[in-house]
């Protein structure tokens, strides 16, 4: 199937390693201009590596998504290079919870401008462009946005917030023809899970499928990245044209709420 990604020009955020990078990685295979962002200059330029070898046309940029200042600076930069805009994708993130007496109010707040604010920030910065393109808003949220578990503030709180903004905008910008839906994450594969192998003494193949196991995933093993790719872009494309405002669960079945 032809995605008709060919010529578009999509923003990712969070977009140097893990899903973001997959994503990425997939929309430049389509023939999509991809501006990525991310705070760590190594991650960065080895994501520009990537994504160069795959022939994409890309622009690579520092930000942190807290800052206004950087996320301005990366729709300028984008619009600069290309003149348009006709997705985004609101991608930087990480994983934190604690039980509630653990957690201190700055914890909470830069949890809120990290998911939250960023989102509508570069919303509101890049909708001009996506008025002209009709384009689409991608979020990247986690299952527990539906079905949070105890102790998994703030991040189930935040990613709650970020999935009740992807309804009211899905709403607000549908009579400009631009569709907002997200992709709820389950167990899937990324550098963050990497890492906690690294940290565990355990191969990575044994981790995942004694974590899987202990999850409880109705499929059996953690997701992909490129499951997650795959979706996104179809998404972001013009062959998802009459979704919007949806929440997509991408978990093997783990979430209790559909």
């Amino acid at each position: 199937m032809d995605l008709e990604l060919a010529g578009k020009t999509v923003l990712v955020t969070g977009g140097t390693d893990g899903l973001g990078l997959a994503l990425a990685a997939q929309l430049a295979s389509e023939g999509a201009a991809v501006a990525v962002c991310g705070r760590d200059e190594q991650r960065l330029h080895a994501a520009e590596g990537v994504l160069q070898a795959l022939g994409g046309d890309v622009l690579v940029q520092r930000a942190d998504v807290s800052h206004a200042a950087d996320l301005e600076a990366f729709v300028a930069a984008a619009v600069a290079r290309w003149g348009r805009i006709d997705g985004i994708v609101h991608n930087a993130g990480r994983a934190s919870g604690g039980a509630i007496e653990t957690i201190d109010d700055s914890t909470w707040e830069s949890d809120f401008q990290l998911k939250v604010m960023a989102a509508v920030r570069l919303t509101r910065l890049a909708l001009p462009q996506l008025r002209a393109s009709q384009g689409a808003v991608l979020f990247t949220l986690a299952v527990s946005a539906k079905a949070p578990g105890g102790s998994s503030e703030p991040s189930s709180v935040t990613r709650a917030a970020g999935m009740a903004l992807m309804k009211a905008l899905s709403k607000e910008l549908a009579p400009d023809g631009i569709r907002v839906n997200a992709i709820l994450i389950g167990l899937i594969e990324s550098g963050q899970w990497v890492r906690m192998a690294e940290g565990s003494g355990r191969g990575l193949r044994e981790f995942y499928d004694r974590f899987a196991a202990e999850a409880g995933i109705p499929l059996g093993r953690f997701g992909r990245a490129a499951e997650f790719a795959d979706l996104g872009c179809f998404l972001l494309s013009s062959r998802a044209s009459y979704l919007t405002g949806t929440a997509i669960n991408l978990d093997g079945g783990l979430s209790p709420s559909v």
